[in-house]
């Protein structure tokens, strides 16, 4: 069966989309979504997410991890499906819509291409030694680095990811340098495998840890820089509950076409 798909890209974080308002979501095929999301035998992509109709929301979303599995809540890909929304006409400039943990709201620029999402609170960051442990929608493992640009990601994040505490689990992993006006962050994904160009919910965690790092407290704004752009995330911290948590930043589509599924 042929069917249409839009490719989307946050931050170099890049998915493909499918509007599948028509008839229910059953029978996933996941070796088929691997196979999609394979960057030489397929569309390439970071993850798959299917957009279908819920009694209660503006739509619900629906995502693959590249390796074709469900996956856990992906930031980016919230704020991609979200452009796409409005692309279809399913959605003016706010939103509310279904995700694997829980509903979200969003907002979106005019011009369409720039997305602020609500992620869910936080009030538990564990340690793992001098690094950081919490949920953001997914899993994230945060830890400070120097000369990050120069940094081995790949080999250090996969070491990490599949030691023996995360490897039945997996988790996310991210190193952070701070810049002064900003911070720099490179994530290795767990179902991915593989160093991304950004992840939306691992800056969302880093963000969170800094500041918990660094002793802020109140309503804080930080820039954020990946390999595939700029992000932004606001929150409001008292020193127990992080509330009122946004990442925004850019969502854009790069091409559409017909695919057989």
């Amino acid at each position: 069966m042929d069917i249409h798909f839009y490719k989307y890209q946050g931050a170099g974080n890049d998915f493909i989309l499918i509007d599948h308002r028509m008839s229910p979501l059953k029978d996933i095929d996941y070796d088929r979504v691997k196979l999609l999301c394979d960057r030489r035998f397929g569309i390439g992509a970071d993850g798959l997410m299917f957009l279908t109709t819920h009694k209660q929301y503006d739509f619900e979303m629906h995502y693959f991890n590249a390796d074709g599995r469900p996956g856990s809540m992906c930031g980016n890909g919230g704020r991609c499906i979200v452009a796409f929304a409005r692309h279809l006409g399913a959605i003016g400039l706010e939103t509310n819509f279904l995700a694997v943990d829980g509903p979200h709201y969003a907002k979106i620029s005019e011009s369409g291409n720039w997305v602020d999402l609500q992620m869910i609170d936080v009030n538990i960051i564990n340690k793992d030694g001098d690094s950081y442990v919490l949920n953001t929608g997914s899993p994230h493992y945060v830890t400070l680095k120097e000369d990050l640009e120069n940094y081995d990601v790949y080999n250090n994040g996969k070491a990490i990811r599949n030691n023996d505490t995360y490897k039945k689990e997996g988790i996310n992993v991210n190193f952070v340098e701070d810049k002064g006006d900003h911070l720099f962050v490179r994530t290795f994904e767990r179902g991915v495998e593989d160093e991304t160009y950004a992840c939306g919910t691992g800056v969302t965690a880093v963000a969170l840890s800094m500041a918990q790092h660094q002793g802020k407290t109140g309503h804080i704004e930080t820039p954020v820089k990946v390999l595939g752009g700029n992000l932004n995330i606001t929150f409001d911290y008292d020193g127990q509950q992080f509330t009122h948590v946004f990442l925004g930043g850019p969502a854009e589509k790069v091409f559409e076409g017909e695919v057989s599924f």
